[in-house]
């Protein structure tokens, strides 16, 4: 990979381009009503036989884990 490439998204402490197209989605979704019905099925997905993963992938991002990463 280019080198200059590699670095293009790195952009001080955060990738502020990502930090955007996530905002301005969740902002659409929103906007058309979808924030319940994504809410139900977030819901769904805990309760189903994904449930332990999910929490576990939940807990890892609040511990700052990052799979590969030492």
């Amino acid at each position: 990979m280019n080198p200059d490439k590699k670095n293009a998204d790195l952009q001080g402490e955060g990738n502020y381009d990502a930090s955007r197209r996530y905002r301005e989605g969740l902002e659409k979704s929103v906007e058309e009503g979808k924030s319940e019905e994504l809410g139900k099925k977030a819901e769904e997905a805990l309760e189903g036989p994904e449930g332990g993963q999910l929490r576990e992938a939940d807990e890892k991002g609040k511990r700052s884990e990052t799979p590969g990463k030492k």
